[in-house]
């Protein structure tokens, strides 16, 4: 397996598109829209977050995650992650763990234990009782320490579209076109 970013624009944004349909599902209303549209306008426009897809050794995509930065650009924190062969994500995960710095936020023990597994080994309480996991490579002295990842106004997106039709109807467009366009390999 190989860890790949994606970086050419169009390619991204079909990557994108297809994280989004998959990890959201058809049952989640503007949610994949709204996602897609904001790391679109915002978190790419401002280099706030990376795409990187796992792949097999035909270039094949075997899993997907989107990646944004904390609030000081320390780390990373793996935001969106889909996986089309079942085990890509552990081991995506597990691979970034080894070379980038990560942050992860999990609710249940039996998440705990497989982000220990992969590699979060610096755990501690975070906001609203969710526990902050961080790899060896994490410049934080611990999970208190840690700035918030940088978070979308999902919000401010949905009043837009609400606001302004032709908006709604060129983001719809863009996500669907992009969809379709989403690439089996890379």
């Amino acid at each position: 397996m190989k860890i790949v970013q994606i970086k050419e624009p169009g390619v991204r944004r079909a990557c994108l598109a297809k994280l989004c349909a998959e990890v959201y599902g058809q049952s989640a209303g503007l949610t994949p829209l709204v996602v897609f549209t904001g790391t679109q306008n915002v978190l790419f426009e401002q280099e706030a977050a990376r795409l990187v897809a796992a792949t097999g050794t035909g270039g094949e995509i075997l899993a997907l995650a989107l990646l944004v930065l904390d609030e000081k650009g320390e780390g990373m924190t793996p935001w969106l992650v889909w996986e089309r062969k079942p085990g890509a994500r552990a081991r995506l995960i597990k691979e970034l763990s080894l070379n980038v710095p990560l942050k992860v936020e999990v609710e249940s023990d039996a998440d705990q234990t497989l982000y220990q597994t992969l590699g979060i080994k610096r755990w501690g309480e975070g906001e609203s009782g969710v526990r902050v996991g961080l790899n060896a490579r994490h410049p934080a002295l611990d999970a208190a320490s840690v700035a918030p990842t940088i978070a979308l106004d999902q919000a401010l997106i949905l009043r837009r579209f609400k606001h302004d039709p032709k908006a709604f109807e060129t983001a719809k467009r863009d996500f669907v076109e992009n969809l379709e366009r989403a690439p089996d390999t890379l």
